[in-house]
């Protein structure tokens, strides 16, 4: 195996265009340097460097072989950033943007906390369901609810979203509990519509993707208002479990077919593509991960 070191050394020696300018900038003497790279050149029984009295210049061997050292030393070099950081306080202010029922339901009782662990940071928040652009309106981090994350963006996934298909007791007893996707086609199914979707559901039926038509006396585009209709007893509808959580818990409303209802969104934080994320940024990443994690609080019965 070759000694990592001395290929370091030896990206040093190009970069900086020389063995005293090399010895420098890594704060060692220049024979040291020296030996370094003619060791090197030893181990590979290849020369690297053309030497002259006033030029040094990379043999072929050599500049394929730098590239590899080049590479060695920039991971290197983020590794001692990372330990760097992991001994480093966030702060500053960080600019975040979450999704309007998400956001006010679980990142807004999350920041209390989250500032509270790191005293050095501020956090600029806005609730919005619009599609922000990070890079033109420089936040750091994007929380929202989606099926498929924009490919421009990294996304982590945070939590899954399980929706119920649920209703009040009251309204199972006088109008039965429906045995199947199918039998919906008796029941008043009050509808959340999003970009103009309505009217058909989605069902995972042995194992295959299944479309239902429902009809019902309600249609809206915010789940929870349709949440609190729900509640009402006046009809039954498909609702995440962020939202109705606690009522499926404290039995005010019922839920019914779980196997049958996919997971097919998740909250994901987006932030853009960088070779060194912020201590910021990932602090409150990993934060919500560990807060929510793949089991998260809200689906808990």
């Amino acid at each position: 195996m070759y000694d990592l070191n001395l290929m370091i050394i030896f990206a040093h020696v190009v970069n900086e265009q020389g063995f005293s300018a090399a010895a420098r900038k890594l704060g060692v003497s220049r024979s040291s340097v020296s030996k370094a790279v003619a060791k090197l050149e030893h181990s590979l029984g290849a020369s690297l460097l053309n030497r002259s009295t006033r030029h040094l210049s990379l043999t072929e061997v050599g500049a394929s072989f730098f590239d590899y050292c080049t590479r060695i030393n920039d991971e290197a070099d983020q590794a001692h950033k990372m330990i760097e950081s992991l001994n480093a306080q966030p702060r500053g202010v960080l600019k975040v943007a979450a999704s309007v029922a998400f956001g006010t339901l679980h990142i807004a009782p999350a920041v209390g906390d989250f500032l509270h662990r790191y005293p050095e940071l501020d956090i600029d928040m806005t609730i919005t369901d619009r599609v922000v652009d990070l890079a033109e309106e420089g936040y750091d981090l994007v929380i929202c609810v989606t099926r498929n994350p924009p490919e421009a963006l990294v996304a982590k996934k945070l939590a899954p979203i399980r929706r119920r298909l649920c209703a009040t007791p009251d309204y199972f007893k006088q109008f039965g509990i429906p045995q199947s996707p199918q039998a919906l086609a008796q029941h008043n199914c009050l509808d959340y519509i999003h970009s103009g979707d309505s009217g058909l559901w989605r069902f995972d039926v042995a194992g295959r993707e299944t479309l239902v038509p429902v009809s019902g006396r309600l249609r809206i585009n915010d789940d929870e208002a349709l949440s609190q209709v729900v509640l009402g007893g006046f009809g039954l509808a498909l609702l995440p479990t962020f939202i109705i959580g606690k009522d499926i818990q404290a039995k005010r409303l019922q839920s019914v077919l779980p196997e049958c209802i996919p997971i097919d969104q998740n909250v994901y934080a987006l932030y853009l593509p960088k070779r060194n994320l912020p201590l910021k940024t990932r602090a409150l990443i990993d934060f919500l991960s560990e807060r929510f994690g793949p089991e998260p609080y809200w689906d808990k019965e």
